[in-house]
């Protein structure tokens, strides 16, 4: 039963969900930041990486390969491994320079891409497989 949970194939769902769910958590850390006294320079940044990463990934979404098209694949791959390391490497950055402030930007960064990737999952493997009807 494991085994045919990951080998079944799925079609792809929306990313609309999980990158609302991200979004939720940005918007709820501001109030957050705001009575807490945290740096708010730090939500700020990572709010605006939150924006930047949705924004190459729409843009790059577009670019699926088409069945039996694989040529924009390697644009997909890599342009998804840039996403991460330019919002690792900015706040590495950040951190070095401020670590109250990039400790801030990358707890809330983190959260919001945790809860987007765990809504992203919980969706796919909801959605039936092929065998779902069978």
């Amino acid at each position: 039963m494991a085994s045919g949970l990951l080998s079944t194939p799925r079609p792809v769902p929306s990313r609309l969900l999980p990158m609302l769910a991200g979004t939720l958590v940005i918007v709820l850390a501001l109030p957050i930041f705001l009575l807490a006294d945290f740096p708010l320079a730090g939500w700020a940044i990572a709010a605006v990486l939150w924006v930047g990463s949705q924004a190459l990934t729409a843009l790059l979404t577009r670019l699926r390969p088409a069945t039996g098209n694989l040529a924009p694949a390697p644009v997909l791959a890599l342009g998804m491994t840039f996403r991460a390391i330019t919002m690792m490497l900015v706040l590495v950055a950040v951190t070095v320079s401020d670590a109250r402030l990039g400790l801030s930007a990358a707890i809330v960064y983190a959260l919001a891409y945790t809860l987007e990737l765990g809504v992203g999952l919980v969706t796919y493997f909801s959605h039936g497989g092929a065998d779902a009807t069978a």
